[in-house]
């Protein structure tokens, strides 16, 4: 497998400097750099928003979750994925309407215009900065425990995790947004690829779709029911769960900036349609492989799991076609996020595109090693760690929508009461508040209560 990996290796990072030289020939200034320099089509906006939303958690994550807490886990993501559709069709046009014509630079900056108030911009660049590096983190840890487990007495999972970090920022460095997005085009089609692969390859083994439930339901029928065995996948966790994803488009940088960039309204239709589609697709063969894993992995770790199916049962070309969509999937996201995180401060620190993007490129440098950090004492359940990642996030919905959907300065109400959520919610992921609140669960009570804020500030101001 190593030849092979060596062969294949090169030959996308070749690519991937190809591409990267490519896009740094177009960069003439800071909004060159930051938002690719000019708007994107269809094809190139699908498989970016796509690429950049499915991670390395996806083909990881999504079927350890799948293996232990059976099709639930399809409800979790795919049901959310169809409606945070209709969701990118509402927020982009409204969002892009609000920008203008003007350069974007960053929700951050947008925010402080709406509100017209220094503080919210800062707020919420605290919010996506407490858990969009954790996000990154566990695209990072992903990739160097698979790694590890490939080649177990090559390097230690923290250089692999190191050596990821560098490669990464190497490329973003070079070529800038448009760069990314490109990468992301091969990410996304690398993904697409491996993961169906691997779930034919799964379906052949255990005798067809039939066999494969069959099995299953023999090894454990509360796989085939939600909650599942462990009880995870109640009504309020996946309600929870369906909220924050629909919030990802509104609160996480990397993909509003995505709408905004698109060339007009029309091909962000046809895009977010796409991207539905997509998720119907790579979403679908995870469950197979986890559903598979619960069959002939029961009592397997994780990484005893993933090692097998994904690395011990195939064949050396296909193994390193795996590690290599891996790699992809996880600089991809990561980039993107560090990227936006950028140009949240860039928007922040208001500098224009004649500015120097050196404190910029350095801001980035320390949100890598911040994520660096971060991977190498995180825990192993990634798709727990990137729901926590899009629920932190969600926090400051409501405030984002009042704020682009107002025609007028919403006062200093709402900022007061998303600080206090973003507050409650982190001292109950730290066990110092606790997880329900009567029957309801902490984070789906703080989203009902901020949304009702929202629409009460709202009528308010209307009125006033």
């Amino acid at each position: 497998m190593l030849e092979w990996l060596l062969i294949l290796g090169s030959l996308y990072i070749g690519v991937l400097l190809f591409l990267s030289w490519r896009s740094r020939k177009g960069i003439q200034s800071a909004n060159d750099f930051m938002l690719g320099g000019a708007k994107i089509g269809l094809i190139l906006g699908f498989m970016t928003f796509a690429a950049t939303l499915f991670s390395t958690f996806t083909l990881m994550g999504m079927p350890d979750f799948s293996r232990v807490n059976g099709v639930g886990a399809w409800i979790f993501l795919t049901f959310s994925d169809m409606v945070m559709v209709f969701l990118i069709l509402w927020f982009g046009f409204y969002l892009r309407k609000k920008v203008g014509k003007q350069a974007f630079q960053g929700m951050s900056a947008l925010l402080q215009k709406c509100y017209q108030n220094k503080w919210v911009g800062y707020l919420y660049f605290a919010a996506i900065f407490i858990f969009l590096i954790p996000y990154v983190a566990i695209q990072i840890r992903g990739v160097s425990i698979f790694l590890h487990a490939a080649f177990p007495n090559f390097l230690p999972i923290w250089i692999w995790a190191v050596l990821i970090v560098v490669i990464m920022m190497i490329y973003s460095e070079l070529g800038g947004l448009k760069a990314i997005i490109y990468a992301d085009f091969l990410q996304g089609t690398l993904l697409l690829v491996v993961v169906w692969f691997i779930a034919f390859y799964c379906l052949n083994e255990v005798g067809g779709w039939s066999a494969l439930f069959e099995k299953t339901q023999l090894a454990n029928e509360q796989l085939l029911t939600a909650p599942g065995p462990r009880g995870l996948l109640t009504p309020q966790f996946l309600i929870a769960s369906c909220i924050a994803i629909l919030m990802i488009p509104v609160t996480q940088p990397q993909l509003s900036t995505r709408l905004v960039i698109m060339k007009d309204y029309n091909a962000l239709k046809r895009m977010a349609v796409a991207v539905g589609t997509f998720a119907m697709l790579v979403i679908l063969p995870t469950i197979i492989i986890g559903l598979y894993g619960s069959i002939y992995y029961a009592e397997a770790s994780t990484a005893e799991f993933l090692g097998g199916v994904l690395l011990d049962e195939q064949s050396p070309v296909i193994a390193s076609l795996i590690i290599i969509g891996l790699f992809a999937a996880a600089m991809s996201t990561s980039d993107s996020q560090l990227f936006a995180m950028g140009n949240e401060v860039r928007g922040l620190m208001k500098l224009k595109a004649s500015d120097s993007l050196r404190p910029i490129r350095l801001f980035i440098l320390f949100f890598a090693i911040a994520a660096l950090f971060f991977s190498l004492i995180a825990s192993d359940e990634l798709v727990l760690l990137a729901r926590l990642s899009f629920s932190g996030t969600a926090i400051m919905g409501p405030l984002i929508i009042l704020g682009i959907l107002a025609d007028k300065p919403q006062g200093n109400f709402m900022v007061w009461m998303s600080l206090l959520g973003l507050l409650v919610f982190i001292l109950t992921q730290l066990n110092v508040f606790p997880q329900h609140f009567g029957p309801l669960r902490m984070d789906l009570l703080l989203m009902i209560v901020l949304s009702l804020a929202a629409f009460l500030n709202y009528f308010a101001k209307r009125n006033a």
